[in-house]
C-alpha cells in the first residue's frame, strides 16, 4: 500500500523566510537523530589461559618479521614475493576489496544531499505563442532521524573490511602453500638422489655377485635376488620424478607463472632450518587470525542490518529544494517540498526482514565462535606436530646412522665371506627405508613449522592488500581502522 504523502508549495516571498528555518530544522534533526542499532558485544568464548601442547625452549627461535624469512632461503623469499605480486587468485581477492569498498561508497552516499542541475524549454501555440526557458538547481535530502542510512553505510563498511581480512587470509594461506610446496619439491629431489645412490650401490653389489657366480662361488639364485633388489631401487625413481614434476608445476601456478620452463635453483633441504615461533597466549589469537577478524566484521555488518530493519518501521522525511531562473523573463523560481512517509501495511515485509536480520546475527555469532575454536584447534595441532616431529626426526637420525653402519659392515663381511647373502639384502633395504623415512620426516617437520606460523596468523606485518595494485606497502591493520571507528 503506498505510503501517505503530504506536500507544501510555497510562494517565493514566503520561501525566503522559510528556507532558513527549514534548513536549521533539518540540521537539528540530522544531528539529533537517534540510532536503532543494537549495542554490539563480541560473542563470549571460554578460552583457556595456556596451550595444552606447551612449547619447549626454542632451539631456533623466530626473530620476527616476515615468517618465510625465518627459514633462511633466499629462493623461498623470492618465490613468496613473486606469489604475492603475481598470483591471480590473490589479485582477484584484491579486486573484491575494491568492489566491496565501492559498494560501501554507494551505500554511504544516501547520508548526503543529492544535488543536480537541470533546465527545460517549452513553447506553446494557441491564441498566442508562449515560450519558457528555465535553468534550476535541485537538492534532495532524506533526514536520517532514525539512523537508517548511517546503519546501512556502516554495514557496507564492515563488509568491505571483511573483504580485506578475507584477502589477508588468502594471502596468508598462499604464502604457506608456496613454502610447503617448495619444500616438497626439494624433498623429492633429495629422495631421488637417495634412490639413485642406493641403486648405484646395489649395482656394484650385483656386479660383485655376478663375478662370484662366474667363479662358482655363489649360485644364480643370489644373482637374481640382487638383481631384483637393484631393479626395485631403480623402479622407485620414476614415481618420485612424477611427484616432483607435479609439485614443481603446482608451485609455478602458486607464484603466478606458466609451468613450462619453471625451475628451481636449490636442490635439497640441507641448508634449511626449522624456526620455532612463539605461540603467545590463546586469547591473543583472536586479534592475529584474519579469518577470525573477518567473521567479527561480518557479525558487525549483520548487527547494523538489524538497525536498518528497525528504522524501517518509522516515518521518513525527505526535503526537496529547487531554485532557478527563467532565462527569458529573468524571474526567479523557488520550490520547497517536504515528503513525509509512514509505513502502514506491508504484508509482513518489515517483520520478516527484521526477523531475518536478527536470525542472521545469531547465525554469524555461532560462525564466529566456530572460527575461534577451529583456530585454537589449528594451533594446538601444529604445536603438537612440531613437538613430536622434532623428537621423531632426532630418533630417525640415529636410526639412519645405525643403518648406514650396518650396511657398511655387511658389505665388508660379505666380501670376506663371513656373512650370508640374505643378510646383505636385508641391510640394503633397511638402509634405504631408514634414509627415505628420514627425508620424509624432515619435510613434515619443515611443513609443520610453516603450519604453525599460518595457524598463529601468518605475517603480522602484512602488505596492505587494498593498495597492492598501486604498488604501495603498509600495515594491513590500518585498513581496518575505519571499521573499528564505526563501532556503535
Amino acid at each position: 500500500m503506498p505510503a501517505a504523502k503530504t506536500a507544501w508549495p510555497f510562494s517565493p516571498p514566503a520561501l525566503t523566510r522559510y528556507t532558513a528555518r527549514s534548513l536549521a530544522l533539518a540540521v537539528w534533526l540530522a544531528l539529533g537523530g537517534c540510532s536503532l542499532v543494537p549495542a554490539f558485544h563480541e560473542p563470549e568464548m571460554a578460552v583457556a589461559p595456556t596451550w595444552d601442547a606447551e612449547q619447549k625452549t626454542a632451539s631456533n627461535p623466530a626473530t620476527g618479521g616476515p615468517w618465510w624469512e625465518e627459514f633462511h632461503s633466499a629462493e623461498l623469499n623470492d618465490l613468496v614475493a613473486r606469489g604475492f605480486n603475481r598470483n591471480f587468485t590473490l589479485k582477484a581477492a584484491i579486486s573484491r576489496i575494491e568492489e566491496a569498498r565501492a559498494v560501501a561508497h554507494v551505500t554511504g552516499a544516501t547520508q548526503y544531499p543529492l544535488v543536480s542541475l537541470g533546465g527545460d524549454f517549452q513553447r506553446k501555440n494557441s491564441s498566442s505563442t508562449t515560450r519558457t526557458a528555465d535553468v534550476f538547481g535541485d537538492a534532495s535530502y532524506e533526514l536520517d532521524f532514525w539512523g537508517k542510512n548511517r546503519a546501512a553505510a556502516d554495514s557496507s563498511t564492515a563488509l568491505a573490511n571483511a573483504s580485506v581480512f578475507d584477502a589477508q587470509t588468502l594471502r596468508m594461506t598462499l604464502g604457506a602453500n608456496i613454502a610447503t610446496t617448495y619444500f616438497q619439491v626439494l624433498s623429492l629431489e633429495d629422495r631421488l638422489r637417495l634412490a639413485q645412490s642406493i641403486a648405484d650401490d646395489a649395482k656394484q653389489v650385483l656386479d660383485l655377485v655376478e663375478y662370484q657366480a662366474s667363479q662358482g662361488a655363489v649360485s644364480n639364485l643370489e644373482v637374481e635376488q640382487q638383481r631384483n633388489a637393484w631393479q626395485t631401487f631403480v623402479a622407485a625413481m620414476p614415481p618420485l620424478r612424477q611427484q616432483r614434476d607435479a609439485a614443481l608445476y603446482q608451485l609455478a601456478i602458486l607464484v603466478g607463472v606458466a609451468p613450462q620452463g619453471f625451475k628451481l635453483q636449490a636442490s635439497g633441504l640441507q641448508s634449511l632450518i626449522v624456526p620455532e615461533p612463539a605461540s603467545g597466549l590463546p586469547i591473543g589469537l583472536l586479534r592475529q587470525r584474519p579469518d577470525i577478524q573477518a567473521a567479527e566484521a561480518r557479525l558487525q555488518s549483520a548487527n547494523f542490518d538489524v538497525g536498518v530493519a528497525r528504522a524501517a518501521y518509522f516515518p521518513s522525511l525527505t526535503l526537496d529544494l529547487q531554485k532557478g531562473i527563467d532565462t527569458l523573463t529573468g524571474s526567479g523560481i523557488w520550490s520547497l517540498v517536504g515528503t513525509l512517509a509512514q509505513p502502514v501495511f506491508a504484508g509482513g515485509q518489515l517483520d520478516g526482514q527484521l526477523h531475518h536480520d536478527q536470525a542472521h546475527v545469531r547465525e554469524l555469532a555461532d560462525s564466529y565462535r566456530e572460527s575461534v575454536i577451529e583456530a585454537l584447534q589449528d594451533v594446538e595441532t601444529q604445536l603438537s606436530a612440531s613437538r613430536e616431529l622434532d623428537q621423531e626426526f632426532t630418533l630417525n637420525q640415529a636410526a639412519v646412522t645405525s643403518a648406514r653402519e650396518s650396511a657398511r659392515l655387511a658389505q665388508v663381511r660379505y666380501r670376506l665371506g663371513t656373512t650370508d647373502f640374505q643378510t646383505l639384502l636385508i641391510v640394503e633395504r633397511t638402509q634405504y627405508q631408514a634414509e627415505d623415512t628420514l627425508l620424509q620426516i624432515r619435510l613434515q617437520h619443515l611443513q609443520a613449522g610453516v603450519g604453525l606460523f599460518r595457524a598463529l596468523g601468518g605475517d603480522f606485518a602484512a602488505i596492505n592488500l587494498a593498495n597492492a595494485a598501486a604498488g604501495t606497502d603498509a600495515n594491513l591493520a590500518a585498513s581496518s581502522s575505519s571499521f573499528q571507528a564505526s563501532r556503535p
